[in-house]
């Protein structure tokens, strides 16, 4: 350590003197000013002392030790206040020491339609602005489909728009398949409808024991009154609920609960969340978060749930009860802190019998295998990385690539696509597609340089927000575009490590040309490094088709006079609607023009000018 960096090194013996005892968040920063960390205590005192004493600490809390230039405190009332202003800070600040969950997308819900004669079922996310009923929330859009799928099945209540439904004239397919009443044309009554919609809201809500005593007095009732069909129909459904009923782990004391499952090997961790949603298991979903500092797996446990239920949580639905694997010191902060954000008073168990404790073994049980398959996939990863950076005799590991694909039709609609891979795998967050304008149509060795362009120009000029350095850029593409690629990255004065992959003459999956330093490589043998090629270059394929379709789509939707000035949507429909559609408008005159509502002469003049200026 030099004389400069002694004289900055952090004096913990002076600061810790004047820290308070009382509970408050702690932000560790580093000589730059960037946030390190940030964490709350209870006791500010006793928990940063922990971090300066002579023994003990891990090597991981030692290397965040040795970059702290500065601590600054924030003092609260309680426990629970310093916890919501820890997750506040982190959600903002996002410091490399932290674990920071990720789960942008808000739950799935099932939702029944208020206020229409014939209300439709159907999935949604995120807030709850429509009118009417939601089931859930579900853990994936998955499960929601599945049970959309045996719904209608059992009970036939409408799942199509609005639109569609107010503008049948005949019934569609799914009345034809026995899989709704067709409302839409009167063929059910409003009483039978809305018992169907009772059955399902029954349903939803997991009381199947209540539903199938009614529905076997309903069947009973029908075979007295000789009405044999009706009766047959009933029963069918009773059939198939007893059959989803055994399927399903149904509580006896209905309740909104959630399970959370614990495993850890090797330094990975995983926690598995159950949904149990009125007596019901819904299904499951797994996190890896990464921890950067080692603890007890209690602090791990409060440092899970305080992202999953304060951060990630505060606009969604919260459970009545959270069953944890094993005692949570800081169960009573974690509990108020969701009031708090809430509403909602919520308990927290660790000690649990009967379904409850079956539900954690399962919990638990799904974590670990879900970390041994999370280890055993970033294994074959590694093998891979490690081929590939032996294939390439790169030096230096290869930590992150970036490949490159180009998507249009004739020319139309380009568009370029970037797609990223790190130690883990696709990271999603960092794609990026690029709108390719300003070239000759098909030009894709043009389009390659204004992708390469837009992409790394940033990161030329030292900007680290356009992302991080590649180890390794991937083009997806023979020696054309390749060259294209090395004029660009030679002129940003970038030099990163140029892979081009060619399709083969037979163009099959695993017979690509692969082009490297102007050379052909020969790939025999490294069958790993050549199937992570084939991953990411077929992922950056995906990604561009998808995006060149959505931009084609939105190109061929859009009316075309749009691009005539003064015509805004109310006089375009007057147009449309007067002339019956695009051609009529081109083909019509200045004086036939001038008829339509809100229009001058000097608009029909210019329409007129519009289509006829050639």
């Amino acid at each position: 350590m030099t004389g400069s960096e002694e004289s900055k090194k952090f004096d913990h013996k002076s600061f810790l003197e004047k820290v308070s005892s009382r509970p408050g968040v702690y932000d560790m920063r580093d000589h730059s000013g960037k946030t390190l960390y940030i964490g709350k205590a209870k006791n500010l005192k006793n928990r940063l002392s922990s971090y300066f004493r002579a023994t003990g600490l891990t090597t991981k809390t030692m290397a965040l030790v040795s970059k702290i230039a500065d601590i600054q405190l924030t003092i609260t009332h309680t426990e629970t206040e310093a916890l919501l202003l820890e997750q506040n800070l982190i959600k903002d600040r996002k410091p490399p020491y932290n674990i920071l969950l990720r789960d942008d997308k808000s739950y799935p819900y099932i939702y029944i339609s208020g206020d229409d004669d014939f209300p439709r079922m159907d999935s949604c996310r995120g807030r709850k602005r429509q009118k009417g009923q939601y089931f859930g929330p579900y853990p994936s859009s998955g499960a929601v489909r599945e049970s959309l799928h045996l719904l209608q099945k059992i009970f036939k209540v409408r799942q199509c728009t609005d639109i569609y439904f107010n503008n049948r004239t005949r019934p569609c397919l799914q009345y034809q398949i026995n899989r709704c009443k067709a409302p839409c044309v009167g063929l059910v009554s409003k009483e039978e409808y809305q018992q169907d919609l009772e059955d399902t809201r029954q349903f939803l809500d997991g009381k199947n024991q209540q539903l199938i005593r009614s529905l076997i007095k309903r069947m009973e009732d029908a075979a007295e009154s000789l009405d044999f069909e009706e009766a047959a129909a009933t029963r069918d459904k009773i059939n198939h609920l007893r059959a989803v009923q055994e399927q399903q782990t149904v509580t006896k004391s209905a309740g909104d609960i959630d399970v959370i499952g614990f495993a850890q090997m090797g330094g990975n961790t995983c926690f598995d969340v159950l949904f149990v949603r009125s007596g019901r298991l819904l299904g499951h979903k797994y996190y890896f978060p990464d921890f950067k500092l080692e603890a007890e797996q209690s602090d791990y446990l409060e440092d899970f749930m305080a992202q999953f239920y304060v951060r990630l949580f505060a606009s969604r639905d919260f459970p009545e009860e959270i069953v944890v694997p094993f005692e949570l010191a800081g169960a009573d902060t974690i509990e108020d802190a969701i009031q708090a954000v809430s509403g909602k008073k919520i308990k927290i168990k660790d000690k649990v019998r009967s379904e409850r404790h079956d539900w954690l073994g399962l919990a638990n049980k799904n974590a670990q295998q879900n970390l041994e398959s999370h280890l055993a996939s970033k294994s074959h990863l590694n093998q891979r990385y490690a081929q590939l950076k032996g294939l390439l005799d790169i030096e230096q590991p290869i930590l992150r690539m970036e490949c490159f694909d180009i998507s249009h039709t004739m020319g139309e609609a380009t568009v370029a696509s970037c797609v990223v891979f790190g130690p883990e795998g696709p990271v999603f967050s960092e794609y990026r597609r690029y709108n390719i304008t300003g070239i000759e149509p098909g030009d894709d060795y043009a389009a390659m340089a204004m992708a390469l362009d837009k992409r790394y120009q940033k990161l030329a000029e030292a900007n680290a927000g356009e992302g991080a350095r590649p180890d390794l850029i991937i083009i997806d593409g023979g020696k054309g575009q390749l060259g294209k690629a090395s004029e660009v990255m030679t002129r940003l004065q970038l030099p990163i490590p140029l892979l081009g992959v060619a399709k083969g003459v037979t163009r099959k999956p695993g017979l690509e040309t692969l082009i490297y330093q102007d050379q052909e490589l020969n790939p025999e043998g490294a069958d790993a490094a050549l199937l992570l090629i084939q991953q990411i270059r077929d992922e950056a394929h995906r990604f561009a088709i998808t995006g060149h379709r959505q931009r084609r789509q939105k190109a061929r939707n859009r009316s075309v006079l749009e691009d005539i000035p003064g015509i805004g949507s109310k006089r375009r429909s007057a147009l449309l609607k007067f002339f019956g559609g695009r051609e009529g408008v081109s083909g019509a005159t200045i004086e036939e023009l001038k008829k339509v509502e809100g229009i001058s002469l000097k608009l029909a003049q210019q329409i007129h000018e519009y289509f006829h200026n050639d």
